[in-house]
C-alpha cells in the first residue's frame, strides 16, 4: 500500500491527498506533526526519508518521492485514470501553469519555515507576519483570478468541468487563505471553483478536518 507522510494543515500534503482520492487510491496516512516538540519533520528518522524536512513524502514500496507536484505527476503516470492532466500539450501546459502559479509563487513565501525565519531571525512580530502572508496571497490570487476569469477553458473547475492538477493546488491554497482571514471577495472565480470542489467527495475526504491528525482551531474546546 502507498504510504503518505502528511500533516493535516499542510497545503502541499493536502494537494497530494486530493490527487490520491480523485484517483481512488488506497493509502496509509502517517502524520508528521510540524509543530510538536520543535517539529517531527526534524527527527532523525524522518530526515532519512526526506532530507528537506518537509511534507509530503510518498512511499511506494522501496520508492520514496518528495515534492507535491512531482508526486502527483508520478500518480498521473502510474495510475492514469481518471486523468488529472488534459490530453493535449497546450491544455496540459495551461493546467501546469495554474498549478505552478500557486505551488511556486504563492505557497513558498508563506511556508512554515519562512514564517519561522521571519519570527526567530528577523524578529518580525505576529501581526507583521500575518500581513506578509496576506499580501503574497492577495498578489498571487489576483493573477490566478485573471487567468481563470479571462479563459474560455475555465469551467466548474480550473480547466473544464473535471478536477485537474490545478484544482489540487487551488483548493488547499484557498483553505490556507481563509484560515489566515484573507479577504477573498475580489476573487469570485477562485471562490466559485473552491465552493464547487468542496461539494465533491474526494475533496471532502482530503480536507484537513477529515484527517486522523486533525486538531480543532485555536480556541475551540473539545471533550
Amino acid at each position: 500500500m502507498l504510504k503518505l507522510y502528511t500533516y493535516f494543515r499542510s497545503s502541499a500534503a493536502y494537494r497530494v491527498r486530493i490527487a490520491l482520492h480523485l484517483k481512488g487510491l488506497s493509502f496509509e496516512a502517517i502524520p508528521v506533526h510540524l509543530l510538536r516538540d520543535g517539529g517531527e519533520q526534524h527527527s532523525t528518522a524522518y530526515v532519512e526519508l526526506n532530507p528537506a524536512r518537509l511534507v509530503p513524502t510518498l512511499q511506494d514500496g522501496a520508492l520514496r518521492l518528495t515534492q507535491s507536484l512531482a508526486i502527483i505527476e508520478y500518480l498521473e503516470e502510474t495510475h492514469p485514470e481518471p486523468p488529472l492532466l488534459p490530453p493535449t500539450p497546450e491544455a496540459r501546459a495551461r493546467v501546469r501553469s495554474l498549478a505552478q502559479s500557486i505551488a511556486c509563487d504563492i505557497h513558498p513565501v508563506n511556508n512554515l519555515r519562512v514564517l519561522r525565519y521571519l519570527e526567530t531571525s528577523l524578529r518580525i512580530d505576529e501581526q507583521a507576519r500575518s500581513g506578509w502572508s496576506r499580501h503574497w496571497i492577495d498578489v498571487g490570487f489576483g493573477a490566478i483570478e485573471r487567468m481563470l476569469a479571462d479563459a474560455r477553458t475555465t469551467g466548474t473547475c480550473c480547466y473544464g468541468d473535471s478536477p485537474t492538477l490545478a484544482d489540487c493546488c487551488l483548493i488547499p491554497q484557498v483553505f490556507n487563505a481563509l484560515r489566515l482571514k484573507c479577504p477573498l471577495e475580489r476573487f469570485p472565480t477562485v471562490m466559485r471553483i473552491y465552493e464547487h470542489c468542496l461539494r465533491l467527495e474526494p475533496f471532502q475526504r482530503a480536507a484537513p478536518g477529515a484527517q486522523i491528525d486533525a486538531e480543532p482551531p485555536p480556541g475551540v474546546q473539545t471533550n
